[in-house]
């Protein structure tokens, strides 16, 4: 059996959030190179703040200083930083109880060691050197055997509040196509397009998937279509793709290959957009070096006729 394919694979984006009163004071606190959380009606300071009581649910934003000492509650030794983590050398994840708080803030802690940390041990925040109103700009904690931090009722005032953020979301991972697959991939490779037969409704699916969505069955009968097929249905495209270097307007189509029971999509050339139609008859056009086909053409033949696609619509 061929080697099944694998490769690394990062999704990303950028993620951008509003923020309420509460959380807009918290971070544009950071920024001035201050720790602020906020007060519930029975007394409790909870950091980091939030707008509703975890317990009764009520609404609060009373918001008081805090400290910038504290004590490590419990904590975690990773080994391996990964990327975009707050340090590049193996540290400490800690729970760390600010003074005058009552509830503990995440964050890492800068130590030598899993052997130099501790529960109860004392810490200290280190600033980031530049401050843009995010959880980032507490570098890390790090240990501290000097005196509490003094602190006061500061109201979250202050000038140029963040008001929004924005967080790179990023998930790494090894991304494997599977069997059936594979074996199309391979099969692009050569510019030819294989599909798998279902042994009981006896359709073929290109691309293929292992199994078929109306019986559930497994497939494993490879059937080579194509490489002409059948326009079904189509769309004209009329806004350009950021880094897609293909001019508008132009036409993505569902395709029909010759011999499957399943359209896949494709983009439509050599033809005026306004001319393409259901029932076109096209072919793959492949560039020099290419792992698919770049697009799809006329062949010049007659139309399909509906009966024959219809019901691949």
């Amino acid at each position: 059996m061929p080697e099944v394919l694998k490769a690394p694979l990062a999704v990303e984006f950028p993620f951008t959030r509003s923020l309420s009163p509460v959380q807009s004071a918290f971070l544009t606190g950071l920024r001035e190179r201050v720790i602020l959380g906020v007060r519930t009606r029975d007394g409790r300071t909870l950091v980091p703040p939030v707008e509703y009581d975890p317990v009764t649910a009520e609404e609060i934003g009373e918001l008081v200083h805090v400290g910038v000492t504290g004590t490590v509650t419990t904590w975690a030794w990773n080994h391996a930083p990964r990327r975009g983590q707050p340090l590049d050398t193996p540290f400490a994840w800690v729970l760390v109880k600010l003074d005058h708080a009552d509830t503990a803030l995440l964050h890492a802690l800068d130590a030598p060691g899993p052997d130099a940390v501790r529960t109860g041990m004392r810490v200290r925040v280190r600033w980031a050197e530049e401050r843009t109103g995010a959880i980032t700009n507490i570098a890390c904690f790090e240990p501290y055997d000097g005196r509490d931090s003094e602190v006061t009722v500061n109201a979250g005032e202050f000038e140029d509040p963040v008001h929004g953020i924005v967080a790179q979301a990023r998930l790494d991972y090894t991304y494997s196509p599977g069997r059936a697959q594979t074996a199309y991939i391979n099969a692009l490779a050569e510019r030819r397009a294989v599909g798998e037969r279902c042994p009981s409704c006896r359709k073929v699916y290109v691309p293929p998937r292992g199994a078929c969505p109306t019986c559930g069955v497994a497939t494993a009968e490879q059937v080579e279509v194509g490489p002409s097929g059948t326009v079904t249905t189509f769309c004209i495209v009329n806004i350009k793709a950021k880094n897609l270097d293909i001019e508008v307007p132009y036409v993505y189509a569902h395709i029909a290959l010759d011999g499957a029971d399943l359209a896949l999509h494709g983009r439509i050339g050599g033809i005026p957009y306004d001319q393409v139609r259901m029932g076109l008859r096209v072919e793959p056009v492949w560039t020099e070096g290419g792992g698919y086909p770049d697009h799809y053409r006329p062949t010049g033949e007659p139309d399909a006729e509906y009966d024959t696609y219809k019901e691949l619509l």
